[in-house]
């Protein structure tokens, strides 16, 4: 279980408390917080629904596999698109956030190496990557925690800060949500590793929401604690807000660490995104979904050697022609429609088969359409219009089985 933890924190740490929280502050000014809770919100009925289904179904694919099983063949079809297709835009996002941290001049380049690099790490094998996400996610806290603790010690605590004022709206809070959202959606690579998980009936649910709540505790401390320094309106401002705060708190000092931690949480998500999409891409390439001769395992890696080469070519070319903003915002509206196919899919479970409190899968179906529709208009209209081509896709390999 500790392996699969690991690859949950790695998802989930490092995509919101280096890339979100700013746009997420500047979406909701003073309701930064209301935010982050109504997101932690979403994500825990997410994960207690993916957590009993990934009981029930301990195969590679997430809800790709809970979707078909559960709501039929189109669904799962629609889920398994949303994520790839979401998700490696995500990818794209995350090597690019290393280029930018680590050499701005030539983020592009780097991002394209980092991105070659980690598809090597998991070309080889589940337990080496995991063991390179547990190194990575430890550095991470331990730079998370320095600047926690430099900002909460320092004269430029300002408690004011925290106040909720006229600037927050419900729509603001709603969009910040949605935004926030995106940093939490790691737990969605332990359910994708259900072939490779030691006992995963047992392993999974304990391990999804141990990572979402470990998470959800680092992402807390360090939005006060940016917040009392920075305020709301410096922290929506801010390129690298917790360089920002480092700065405001006079620790300088801690600057260039912080540079360094960005990128290696940054590397973090990317590494558990490249595994998690690369195991939905083999289920779907099993059902000719996608090309089958994606399916492949290699036979001394135990791997989807080929889904893995593919993801990692598609997503070296996004980082090196795309933007870091529309990644994101193309990626976001496709990871909600993902978990609103997995409520709808636990609302389904009998009691017998571990079924939730009927609660749980609403509240997550309502709150991931919600907050899709409450991004901004481009995320929406954008990610729409990929479902659309999914479905039609879906609808045109329909017919030409048929056909034949």
């Amino acid at each position: 279980m500790p392996d699969a933890v690991t690859i949950g924190l790695g998802s989930m740490i490092g995509a919101g408390v280096f890339a979100a929280l700013a746009p997420a502050a500047r979406a909701a000014g003073s309701g930064l917080l209301l935010g982050l809770a109504l997101a932690a919100v979403v994500a825990y009925c997410n994960a207690t629904s993916s957590a009993r289904l990934a009981a029930l179904y301990p195969a590679s694919g997430g809800t790709y596999v809970y979707g078909r099983e559960r709501l039929g063949d189109f669904w799962g079809h629609l889920a398994g698109w949303a994520f790839v297709v979401g998700k490696t835009a995500s990818c794209a996002a995350l090597a690019l956030t290393v280029g930018t941290y680590i050499w701005l001049g030539q983020a592009h380049a780097v991002a394209v190496a980092a991105v070659v690099a980690l598809t090597a790490v998991n070309y080889t094998g589940v337990q080496k990557s995991a063991l390179l996400t547990r190194i990575i996610v430890a550095v991470v806290l331990a730079v998370l925690a320095a600047v926690v603790i430099a900002s909460l010690t320092s004269g430029a605590v300002d408690t004011a800060h925290l106040d909720i004022d006229t600037d927050a709206t419900a729509g603001g809070v709603l969009q910040a949500a949605g935004l926030l959202f995106f940093a939490f959606a790691g737990y969605a690579r332990i359910a994708t590793l259900g072939e490779e998980i030691r006992d995963p009936a047992r392993t999974i649910p304990r391990a999804i929401p141990i990572a979402l709540g470990i998470t959800l505790v680092v992402y807390a401390l360090v939005a006060v604690s940016v917040l009392l320094v920075l305020g709301p309106d410096g922290l929506a401002a801010a390129d690298a807000p917790l360089t920002e705060a480092a700065r405001a708190a006079g620790a300088d000092w801690l600057v260039p660490v912080v540079r360094v931690g960005a990128a290696i949480a940054a590397l973090s998500s990317l590494l558990a995104l490249i595994l998690g999409v690369s195991r939905t891409t083999l289920a779907m390439a099993r059902d000719h979904h996608l090309p089958h001769a994606l399916a492949a395992v290699h036979p001394k890696f135990k791997v989807p050697h080929r889904a893995e080469l593919l993801i990692g070519a598609v997503v070296a070319i996004a980082a090196a022609t795309t933007d870091v903003r529309a990644a994101i915002g193309f990626s976001s509206f496709g990871v909600l429609a993902y978990y609103a196919i997995a409520n709808a899919s636990a609302w389904t479970l009998t009691p017998a088969e571990g079924r939730p409190a009927r609660i749980i899968p609403v509240a997550g179906l309502a709150g991931c359409i919600v907050l899709a529709f409450a991004l901004p208009l481009p995320s929406v209209i954008i990610g729409a219009a990929v479902l659309v081509i999914g479905a039609a896709a879906y609808a045109t390999r329909r017919v030409t089985t048929h056909r034949q």
